[in-house]
Parts: C-alpha cells; structure tokens; sequence
C-alpha cells in the first residue's frame, strides 16, 4: 500500500515532494509515479517555470513527463486551472524544461567525474569495460561511429549477461561531456559506480523520456540496454 501517495495535481511544496510516491498529472488526471511527472511552480513574477529536481518553493502543478504533455498543458490552459490564478507561459517552456533536465543529468555526471567515478580515452575506457564496478558506457553524440562500434563491441565481449545490463549513453555533446568532466576532448567515457552514477543514468533515461514519450517507467535503469539519442 502506497501510503505516502499523494493524488493531487497541486503539492504544497518541496517537503511535501519528498514525501510523495505518486501524483496526478494536472493534463491527464493519471496518476504516475513522481519520476514520471515534471513538477511546476509560479516565480514571483507570475511566471510558470519548470523544477525538474523538485526544490523550488511555493505549491507545485504536475505534468506528465514528455515533452508533447507540456506543449499541450501551456495550449489548453493547464496552468491557469490548476494554480487558480493568471500566470505566464513562456512559449518554449517544453523546450526549457527539457534544457533543465539536460542540466540536472550533466551535474550528476560532474559529481561522478570530480569522485574519480569517469573514466575518459577510447584506451583507458575498453580497458574499464571489464571491471566489476562498470555502470555505463559514454559515448559522445558526435563521436565517429567507429570508434562508437569498436567500445560498442569490446563491451558485448567483455561479459555477455553484464553487457546486456550496460547502458550505452549518447545524448550529450563532445562539449558538453568536456564541460561537465572538467577536461578537453571528451568522446569516450565509462561509468564507474559512485557518488552521482545512479542519479546521472535516471536523470538521462528521463531525459529521454521526455524527448521521445516513453512510457516504460517500470524499467529498471540499470537494465536498460541502451540510453541513445
């Protein structure tokens, strides 16, 4: 029994989110998971921003996680409904909240980088493919494709049953890697168990959920098979 659920689009604010297992989504009025839903608040100056971490004060709306449900909450008005007052919508508030979302997953992956949790270079990452701690396979959106099939492949061998458990990552630029790591030239890295791994694997698998309107909120991240652009 879930019984911290909540089934309100309307939350009281960032303790009451911590509590929360579950939330109506203000467009649908289906109740998901939390991790299936991108929470809403008003600024001061009325306007609708996202809070894709679930931090920022004030009482918070609930959409579904996709980038087609939030396009839709700002066309039919969602907003003003469900806070009960006139706000402000950005026109690309979809586009936005998914630039937050990119964020989020990229200062995860810092925090792996700064523990010493990434390991960078198409040699040192086929030789960390083995390892027992491995938790992801990075690979940048504009890395050549045969450096991608050459990791891709040492992978597959390096343990049939843990490759199929693996995450193959590519959504993230050569630039933005390079940003996030603290280092030039980022085109291949593996993820190694740690402080920020997990977070940085769930808040890119929402990411692109969000981008494409995924549904599988049951899958286990760390089966997943593939997390691609």
């Amino acid at each position: 029994m879930l019984a911290t659920a909540q089934f309100d689009a309307l939350d009281r604010g960032p303790r009451d989110v911590a509590r929360a297992i579950e939330r109506r989504c203000a467009l649908t009025r289906r109740v998901l998971p939390v991790t299936a839903l991108v929470r809403f608040v008003v600024a001061p100056d009325g306007m609708v921003v996202p809070d894709v971490r679930g931090k920022l004060p004030g009482r918070g709306l609930w959409i579904t996680a996709s980038r087609a449900a939030v396009a839709e909450a700002v066309r039919r008005n969602v907003f003003a409904r469900g806070f009960k007052r006139e706000v402000k919508l950005a026109d690309d508030l979809a586009e936005e909240t998914e630039r937050q979302m990119e964020r989020a997953a990229l200062d995860a992956l810092a925090i792996a980088g700064k523990a010493g949790r990434v390991v960078a270079g198409a040699v040192n990452v086929e030789k960390a493919l083995g390892r027992d701690d491995l938790r992801a396979l990075i690979h940048a959106a504009d890395a050549a494709a045969d450096g991608r099939r050459k990791l891709d492949a040492a992978l597959r061998r390096s343990d049939g049953d843990k490759a199929r458990e693996t995450p193959v990552i590519a959504p993230f630029s050569g630039a933005q890697l390079d940003l996030a790591l603290g280092r030039p030239n980022v085109v291949h890295a593996a993820l190694l168990a740690g402080p920020g791994s997990e977070t940085f694997i769930a808040r890119t698998e929402r990411l692109l959920c969000f981008r494409t309107g995924c549904r599988d909120w049951a899958r286990s991240v760390g089966h997943a098979s593939a997390v691609d652009a």
